[in-house]
């Protein structure tokens, strides 16, 4: 379930009043609300990393590692990827993607009715040394890519192509996590010239409602330094800490 975005708006402003810290417009807010779902966002995995190297509880609901799979399965998605020839290579450029991929996982390829086969991520160095040989040479069974910039590369140079009598025919396709969309803050401006919510031009955090105490702490924190209070900064700052410690040991 997603983050309410005017939710975690007005709890960062009910804050800020209390304690008469000053005031976070719309624009500084949806900037501030973008960077830290980026960061709690990129953070799911480096978690992942320490907790599978940690003994962890069993019991279902306290299962770190499972938690933050389900989080990060959510942005988890496939789109079949048109492949086109260019110097020598099947090349894919992912840069226009939509959704943005911010992670790979796996690049499959369909050959007509035979089944689909991952093909293997190399170095670039290590798939130009792979086709010098018969043994190691790619093939349409056993194929290979590396990439470079925003471009997939892909040995054998085999273009995708559509469908004959209905069968699929030579058809790649992208496991990747998508990056998450950004959070908005959507308004209308009153009579009195105040900022009114609109749901239709909003657009909610989509990371984990279980993040959403950290999502206000971490905003808070930023939010310190664009009213210029340190006080409130290093208050926010040391509560988020606490729940990152808590979330990985």
């Amino acid at each position: 379930m997603a983050i309410n975005v005017n939710t975690v708006y007005t709890t960062v402003l009910a804050i800020l009043n209390k304690e008469q810290r000053g005031y976070l417009t719309p624009f500084e807010f949806n900037t501030l609300a973008e960077q830290v779902q980026l960061e709690i966002f990129e953070k799911y995995f480096e978690d992942l990393n320490v907790v599978f190297r940690t003994p962890q509880n069993s019991t279902e609901f306290a299962d770190r590692v499972k938690t933050l799979e389900e989080k990060i399965a959510t942005f988890e998605t496939s789109a079949a990827i048109a492949v086109t020839i260019a110097s020598g290579f099947g090349e894919y450029d992912f840069s226009a993607q939509d959704p943005k991929v911010h992670r790979f996982g796996d690049v499959e390829f369909q050959n007509g009715s035979l089944l689909p086969v991952t093909i293997e991520k190399v170095s670039k160095h290590e798939l130009l040394m792979a086709r010098r040989s018969q043994l190691t040479s790619p093939t349409s069974s056993n194929p290979m890519c590396f990439i470079e910039g925003s471009k997939i590369k892909i040995l054998p140079a085999i273009a995708s192509a559509g469908s004959v009598n209905g069968s699929p025919v030579k058809i790649y396709t992208l496991d990747y996590v998508k990056k998450p969309a950004p959070p908005v803050w959507g308004f209308t401006v009153g009579a009195v010239g105040q900022y009114i919510y609109a749901t239709a031009a909003s657009t909610d955090f989509e990371i984990s409602n279980l993040d959403q105490a950290e999502t206000v702490l971490k905003i808070l924190a930023y939010a310190g330094v664009v009213v210029r209070d340190s006080e409130i900064t290093q208050a926010a700052a040391s509560q988020a800490a606490v729940i990152d410690q808590q979330q990985i040991s």
